[in-house]
């Protein structure tokens, strides 16, 4: 008789454990989403971020670009009477005689 009551009270012992560990692994599974769950709005919010990051960084390299050209022509300007002199004549629409200018219009 105390076998089988030993036998009984093994097999309840092996099923609380095994409901203790699964219940356990339940909690870890349900900690795991919830952390998943927070972090997909801070990926958003990241990828978001990057994405402005990127347009100011374009921006500012088009700038830069823009700001060099200016600074060139400025200094050609200054320092090169010939395209000092081609540049007027364009602005002012002036040609040598006999001479043959072509222009394209940007659309």
């Amino acid at each position: 008789m105390a076998g089988v009551k030993l036998t009984r009270l093994e097999a309840r012992t092996r099923v609380i454990q095994g409901a203790g560990r699964l219940a356990f692994v339940c909690f870890c599974m349900a900690i795991g989403f919830v952390v998943v769950a927070t972090a997909f709005p801070q990926r958003r919010e990241l990828e978001k971020l990057e994405a402005k990051l990127k347009l100011a960084k374009d921006q500012e390299a088009s700038i830069q670009a823009d700001k060099e050209y200016h600074q060139i022509e400025y200094r050609a300007l200054r320092e090169d009477p010939l395209f000092l002199e081609i540049h007027a004549r364009d602005r002012l629409d002036y040609y040598r005689e006999g001479e043959r200018v072509l222009k394209f219009r940007s659309e």
